[in-house]
């Protein structure tokens, strides 16, 4: 672990403010809300994890378990009260699943992840000429120099909730009249939740493989489908020497083509999940909302947990794919879904195809599909628009 985070480990006394919003109204920590042990909580892993740099405990599958379920939300960097140490905290928890990973004591289905990762270049263990088959019939162009590369990721590539996000996204795109490509088959994986799940190695050439592909291309403004692959994009790749110029495509939307959108009528009632890695990662709470704003009849209500203080979906940092967390009631993905019934909201909107998936699985255990649809924001406006894509 680095030396700087080892100097600041002890410097947490545990107040337990990590695992609440600033409005206090409920746990916001998805691992603890599952478990309820203070030890799954980020103030109880930095005990653990300081007591394992000391000696007092050895590294064991229980600690990895611990470790490895944290979502990376950052709810805790938003809530610390120790302004010399909340800035570190999720990155110090990468650290040590880095250690982990070095020393082979990770939970299996983390094991499992990095392998399908390492061997197919994607966690769905599909090939690679597959990753453009969510295009198919969309008239979409390989990227040839046009202003933008549209850039879908492991989940939009492969997932079929991902898939549909994106056609509706690139639906839209073409509508618009934006100059944009993809890369089909010759994307490759972004490797945000690899660095997330402690795989330092993998994820850098994971990367670099993805800054030579777009190097050759000669792209230089990409929009991104996922707010994972919009962070990495936006914060990793510079140091690389991969800078581009990064666009969630809700902000492509909301800021850059809101005018030459399509829009009809849609008159619905919806409230809006701030995905953590578009938020309080890139701290992009607006564009979403303006997009959906913008859609003549939509009613925009906000749930108790919004923006800076929203609750996780519990997918990320790798969890979306490893199910660290699992399912259930006391899931965050449940409890979510809930806190969006509450708010009187027939849809239920989400800017990320992990967010979007979770919240599917979590209506559906919830029972509560004759009560609010989960939609991603290209959806919903594609329903405005008369669903062209």
């Amino acid at each position: 672990m680095k030396q700087e985070y080892t100097d600041i480990i002890h410097r947490c006394f545990r107040c337990g403010w990590c695992k609440l919003p600033a409005n206090y109204v409920d746990f916001n920590c998805p691992s603890y809300l599952k478990y309820r042990f203070e030890s799954f909580a980020s103030g109880g892993r930095m005990w653990l994890i300081r007591a394992w740099l000391s000696g007092e405990i050895e590294p064991s599958e229980r600690l990895a378990r611990i470790l490895f379920s944290c979502t990376t939300c950052k709810n805790c960097v938003e809530t610390c009260a120790i302004p010399k140490i909340k800035d570190m905290l999720v990155d110090i928890f990468i650290s040590a699943r880095e250690d982990f990973v070095n020393t082979g004591i990770i939970p299996p289905a983390v094991r499992d992840y990095l392998k399908a990762m390492s061997i197919s270049g994607n966690p769905y263990k599909r090939p690679q000429e597959e990753r453009g088959a969510w295009s198919d019939g969309l008239g979409i162009p390989a990227y040839n120099g046009q202003e933008y590369l549209f850039y879908v990721g492991d989940e939009g590539s492969y997932d079929e909730i991902g898939m549909k996000m994106a056609r509706a996204t690139a639906g839209l795109l073409r509508d618009a009249g934006v100059s944009f490509g993809i890369l089909g088959a010759e994307e490759t994986s972004d490797g945000n939740e690899v660095k997330a799940l402690g795989e330092a190695g993998l994820a850098l050439h994971l990367m670099n493989e993805t800054i030579r592909t777009m190097a050759e291309r000669g792209v230089k403004k990409i929009i991104t489908l996922s707010p994972h692959g919009y962070n990495a994009f936006r914060n990793d790749y510079p140091a690389l020497g991969g800078a581009l110029e990064v666009y969630h495509y809700t902000q492509i939307f909301g800021f850059k083509f809101n005018d030459r959108m399509p829009k009809r009528r849609l008159d619905a009632k919806v409230t809006f999940h701030d995905p953590c890695y578009l938020g309080r990662w890139n701290n992009e709470y607006w564009a979403p909302r303006f997009v959906l704003g913008s859609v003549p009849g939509i009613s925009l209500v906000e749930m108790e947990r919004s923006r800076e203080q929203a609750l996780c979906c519990g997918g990320g940092g790798g969890n979306f794919f490893t199910d660290m967390i699992g399912s259930g009631r006391d899931s965050s993905a449940s409890a979510r879904v809930r806190e969006a019934v509450e708010t009187g909201a027939e849809i239920l909107a989400v800017a990320c195809p992990v967010c979007y998936k979770m919240f599917d699985d979590a209506v559906k255990a919830e029972g509560l599909e004759g009560k609010i649809r989960v939609r991603d924001v290209a959806g919903i406006v594609c329903d405005g628009a008369g669903d062209k894509g």
